[in-house]
Protein backbone atom coordinates (compact mmCIF):
# COMPACT_ATOMS: atom_id res chain seq x y z
CA UNK A 1 0.00 0.00 0.00
CA UNK A 2 3.31 2.81 0.66
CA UNK A 3 4.47 1.72 -2.80
CA UNK A 4 0.86 3.04 -4.02
CA UNK A 5 0.11 5.69 -2.03
CA UNK A 6 3.97 6.74 -3.30
CA UNK A 7 3.12 6.35 -6.93
CA UNK A 8 -0.54 8.27 -6.61
CA UNK A 9 1.65 11.16 -4.70
CA UNK A 10 4.29 11.04 -7.63
CA UNK A 11 1.72 11.84 -10.15
CA UNK A 12 -0.25 14.59 -8.56
CA UNK A 13 2.98 16.03 -7.96
CA UNK A 14 3.40 15.35 -11.99
CA UNK A 15 0.21 16.78 -12.49
CA UNK A 16 0.80 19.68 -10.73
CA UNK A 17 4.30 20.62 -12.79
CA UNK A 18 2.78 19.55 -16.25
CA UNK A 19 -0.72 20.13 -16.59
CA UNK A 20 -1.33 16.81 -17.60
CA UNK A 21 -4.35 14.56 -16.17
CA UNK A 22 -3.16 11.18 -14.75
CA UNK A 23 -4.51 9.34 -17.63
CA UNK A 24 -2.36 11.10 -20.00
CA UNK A 25 0.87 10.67 -17.75
CA UNK A 26 0.19 7.05 -17.88
CA UNK A 27 -0.25 7.03 -21.67
CA UNK A 28 3.27 9.66 -21.66
CA UNK A 29 4.85 6.96 -19.31
CA UNK A 30 3.71 3.76 -22.39
CA UNK A 31 4.90 6.06 -24.94
CA UNK A 32 7.91 7.16 -22.62
CA UNK A 33 8.91 2.95 -22.15
CA UNK A 34 8.79 2.41 -25.63
CA UNK A 35 10.83 4.42 -26.82
CA UNK A 36 13.64 4.28 -24.76
CA UNK A 37 13.15 0.26 -24.62
CA UNK A 38 12.06 -0.14 -20.99
CA UNK A 39 15.12 2.23 -19.82
CA UNK A 40 15.14 4.70 -17.00
CA UNK A 41 16.56 7.50 -19.54
CA UNK A 42 16.52 8.25 -23.12
CA UNK A 43 18.86 9.00 -25.44
CA UNK A 44 19.21 11.29 -28.66
CA UNK A 45 19.63 8.13 -30.73
CA UNK A 46 16.59 6.35 -29.32
CA UNK A 47 14.37 9.24 -31.49
CA UNK A 48 15.93 7.31 -34.92
CA UNK A 49 12.71 4.82 -34.19
CA UNK A 50 10.17 7.83 -34.66
CA UNK A 51 8.79 7.12 -38.25
CA UNK A 52 7.27 10.60 -38.36
CA UNK A 53 10.41 12.16 -37.58
CA UNK A 54 12.36 10.33 -39.92
CA UNK A 55 11.29 13.01 -43.19
CA UNK A 56 11.31 16.06 -41.29
CA UNK A 57 14.00 18.39 -42.48
CA UNK A 58 14.54 19.83 -38.84
CA UNK A 59 14.44 16.93 -37.08
CA UNK A 60 17.80 17.16 -35.56
CA UNK A 61 16.28 20.62 -34.32
CA UNK A 62 13.33 18.91 -32.83
CA UNK A 63 15.30 16.32 -31.16
CA UNK A 64 17.53 18.48 -29.74
CA UNK A 65 14.92 20.79 -28.24
CA UNK A 66 14.13 17.61 -26.38
CA UNK A 67 17.45 17.80 -24.60
CA UNK A 68 18.06 21.62 -24.92
CA UNK A 69 18.53 22.49 -20.46
CA UNK A 70 16.95 25.41 -21.12
CA UNK A 71 13.72 23.79 -22.28
CA UNK A 72 14.20 21.27 -19.30
CA UNK A 73 14.52 24.12 -17.07
CA UNK A 74 17.49 22.73 -16.09
CA UNK A 75 19.99 25.71 -16.84
CA UNK A 76 20.80 28.59 -19.52
CA UNK A 77 22.82 26.54 -22.05
CA UNK A 78 23.73 23.22 -22.50
CA UNK A 79 22.30 20.02 -23.75
CA UNK A 80 21.51 16.60 -21.30
CA UNK A 81 23.15 13.74 -22.41
CA UNK A 82 19.79 12.05 -21.47
CA UNK A 83 16.41 12.52 -20.52
CA UNK A 84 14.29 10.72 -17.49
CA UNK A 85 10.67 10.16 -17.94
CA UNK A 86 10.06 13.39 -15.95
CA UNK A 87 12.02 15.75 -18.34
CA UNK A 88 10.42 13.87 -21.25
CA UNK A 89 7.03 15.57 -19.41
CA UNK A 90 8.01 18.49 -18.99
CA UNK A 91 9.27 18.67 -22.95
CA UNK A 92 5.76 17.21 -24.14
CA UNK A 93 3.76 20.05 -21.17
CA UNK A 94 4.95 22.53 -24.19
CA UNK A 95 2.92 20.77 -26.76
CA UNK A 96 0.04 20.65 -24.19
CA UNK A 97 -2.84 22.04 -26.09
CA UNK A 98 -4.68 25.21 -24.53
CA UNK A 99 -6.76 24.20 -21.37
CA UNK A 100 -10.32 26.53 -22.34
CA UNK A 101 -10.66 26.65 -17.75
CA UNK A 102 -7.35 28.00 -18.16
CA UNK A 103 -7.43 31.93 -16.67
CA UNK A 104 -6.57 34.94 -19.20
CA UNK A 105 -3.05 35.60 -17.12
CA UNK A 106 -2.43 31.56 -17.23
CA UNK A 107 -3.41 31.40 -21.04
CA UNK A 108 -0.48 34.15 -21.65
CA UNK A 109 1.94 32.44 -19.31
CA UNK A 110 1.31 29.05 -21.25
CA UNK A 111 1.69 31.17 -24.91
CA UNK A 112 4.63 32.52 -24.03
CA UNK A 113 6.72 29.39 -22.91
CA UNK A 114 5.51 27.75 -25.78
CA UNK A 115 7.31 30.64 -28.00
CA UNK A 116 10.19 30.43 -25.80
CA UNK A 117 10.55 26.99 -26.55
CA UNK A 118 9.98 27.47 -30.61
CA UNK A 119 13.05 30.52 -29.84
CA UNK A 120 15.18 27.86 -27.98
CA UNK A 121 15.04 25.30 -31.34
CA UNK A 122 16.46 28.09 -33.51
CA UNK A 123 18.75 30.20 -30.94
CA UNK A 124 21.41 27.27 -31.67
CA UNK A 125 24.23 28.35 -29.66
CA UNK A 126 22.01 29.74 -26.83
CA UNK A 127 23.16 33.35 -26.77
CA UNK A 128 19.51 34.56 -26.03
CA UNK A 129 19.17 35.77 -29.68
CA UNK A 130 18.59 34.18 -33.13
CA UNK A 131 21.18 35.67 -36.12
CA UNK A 132 20.30 36.00 -39.13
CA UNK A 133 22.66 33.11 -39.74
CA UNK A 134 20.78 31.00 -37.65
CA UNK A 135 17.76 31.94 -39.67
CA UNK A 136 19.56 31.13 -42.79
CA UNK A 137 20.66 27.53 -41.56
CA UNK A 138 17.12 27.18 -40.66
CA UNK A 139 15.53 28.05 -43.90
CA UNK A 140 18.01 25.97 -45.72
CA UNK A 141 17.21 22.92 -44.07
CA UNK A 142 13.72 23.34 -43.98
CA UNK A 143 14.22 23.40 -47.62
CA UNK A 144 16.91 20.48 -48.40
CA UNK A 145 14.67 18.20 -47.14
CA UNK A 146 12.64 18.76 -50.89
CA UNK A 147 14.14 16.56 -53.49
CA UNK A 148 12.82 19.17 -56.40
CA UNK A 149 15.57 22.08 -55.27
CA UNK A 150 19.32 21.30 -55.79
CA UNK A 151 21.82 22.07 -53.19
CA UNK A 152 22.64 25.42 -54.76
CA UNK A 153 19.40 26.40 -55.31
CA UNK A 154 18.13 25.84 -51.65
CA UNK A 155 21.11 27.82 -49.83
CA UNK A 156 20.29 31.23 -52.46
CA UNK A 157 16.38 30.96 -51.45
CA UNK A 158 17.63 30.66 -47.51
CA UNK A 159 20.27 33.86 -48.79
CA UNK A 160 17.43 35.77 -49.78
CA UNK A 161 14.96 35.05 -46.69
CA UNK A 162 17.94 35.78 -44.84
CA UNK A 163 18.25 39.33 -46.35
CA UNK A 164 14.41 39.88 -46.32
CA UNK A 165 14.44 38.93 -42.43
CA UNK A 166 17.18 41.46 -42.13
CA UNK A 167 14.68 44.33 -43.59
CA UNK A 168 12.02 43.65 -41.45
CA UNK A 169 11.96 45.76 -37.82
CA UNK A 170 11.60 44.30 -34.27
CA UNK A 171 8.55 45.52 -34.11
CA UNK A 172 7.04 43.85 -37.09
CA UNK A 173 8.58 40.48 -36.55
CA UNK A 174 6.98 40.85 -32.51
CA UNK A 175 3.10 41.72 -34.48
CA UNK A 176 4.26 38.96 -36.87
CA UNK A 177 4.97 35.96 -33.87
CA UNK A 178 1.40 37.79 -31.78
CA UNK A 179 -0.24 36.91 -34.85
CA UNK A 180 0.51 33.22 -35.02
CA UNK A 181 -2.31 30.90 -33.71
CA UNK A 182 0.76 28.73 -31.62
CA UNK A 183 -2.53 27.39 -29.51
CA UNK A 184 -3.19 25.36 -33.08
CA UNK A 185 0.23 25.24 -34.46
CA UNK A 186 2.20 23.75 -32.29
CA UNK A 187 1.65 20.25 -31.85
CA UNK A 188 3.35 16.92 -31.97
CA UNK A 189 2.42 14.32 -34.25
CA UNK A 190 4.88 11.89 -34.16
CA UNK A 191 3.22 11.24 -30.47
CA UNK A 192 -0.17 11.19 -30.88
CA UNK A 193 -1.89 8.97 -28.11
CA UNK A 194 -4.48 7.64 -29.84
CA UNK A 195 -3.06 6.48 -33.24
CA UNK A 196 0.75 6.20 -33.62
CA UNK A 197 2.92 3.61 -32.39
CA UNK A 198 6.08 4.37 -32.16
CA UNK A 199 7.91 1.04 -32.29
CA UNK A 200 6.60 -2.08 -34.67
Amino acid sequence: MGAAHSASEEVRELEGKTGFSSDQIEQLHRRFKQLSGDQPTIRKENFNNVPDLELNPIRSKIVRAFFDNRNLRKGPSGLADEINFEDFLTIMSYFRPIDTTMGEEQVELSRKEKLRFLFHMYDSDSDGRITLEEYRNVVEELLSGNPHIEKESARSIADGAMMEAASVCVGQMVSIWQGIDIETKMHVRFLNMETMALCH
